[in-house]
């Protein structure tokens, strides 16, 4: 399942991101992209060097785990491995597939579902749409500063060449409670509806069904 979340970063949070964001403090891209999508990556990204990096990283964390969509539809365990990638122009990310397993020891994690948030204003720059790719073609995104587009790691994906101006984003990675992405996509499905039918009729014998369904597909399918 694909999403979008409009406005997950308030105008006064994005100000704030702007403001600490240092260009010197930008590295090479290719140190945390795999062999193979290293020959494809050419970014830059913040240094975890940066005294500031965890700061604008805890914030956009927090945005996440507090946003009701991205609760339900996600169903995360944990955000890892967030990175502040910077396209300038001439720059993209061919397609690839994003690792299975990131980290390593016991901060080792799954790759169940990737995220981009938008910080740029899009009429800043040119190109550097993000393309994902599904069974049925491909869905291309450029969003508005502030908004996030999340999609399976399954996916092939990329990033389009940088035409004019500079691309800022945020991507992490996100080990679910629910591995399979079908499973996850029917538990929303249901929260959806049980929602929808509280909100319409209350506390009905049809609310109470489809609650109990959702709980015990959740209790089946959820890892700890």
């Amino acid at each position: 399942m694909i999403f979008a979340i409009d406005n997950l970063l308030t105008s006064e949070q994005l100000s704030i991101i702007f403001k600490l964001l240092q260009t010197d403090d930008f590295i090479d891209g290719k140190v945390t992209a795999g062999w193979h999508a290293r020959q494809v990556k050419n970014n830059t990204q913040l240094s975890t060097k940066a005294t500031y990096s965890k700061e604008i990283k805890d914030l956009i964390k927090v945005a996440l785990e507090q946003n009701p969509l991205f609760k339900i539809a996600a169903q995360p365990k944990i955000i890892h491995s967030m990175l502040i990638s910077r396209y300038e122009t001439g720059m993209s990310y061919g397609q690839h597939v994003d690792d299975a397993l990131m980290g390593s020891g016991n901060y080792c994690y799954r790759s169940d579902i990737s995220l981009t948030v938008f910080l740029s204003d899009p009429d800043s720059y040119e190109g550097g749409e993000l393309v994902v790719e599904h069974f049925d073609g491909q869905q291309s995104f450029k969003l508005k500063a502030g908004s996030a587009i999340v999609y399976p790691s399954s996916t092939l994906h990329r990033v389009e060449p940088v035409t004019k101006g500079v691309r800022l984003v945020a991507v992490a990675w996100v080990q679910s409670l629910i591995r399979d992405s079908n499973q996850r996509e029917i538990l929303f499905d249901l929260d959806t509806v049980k929602r929808s039918l509280f909100q319409k009729e209350g506390k009905t014998i049809e609310f109470d069904l489809i609650s109990k369904s959702h709980a015990n597909l959740l209790r089946q399918w959820s890892q700890l």
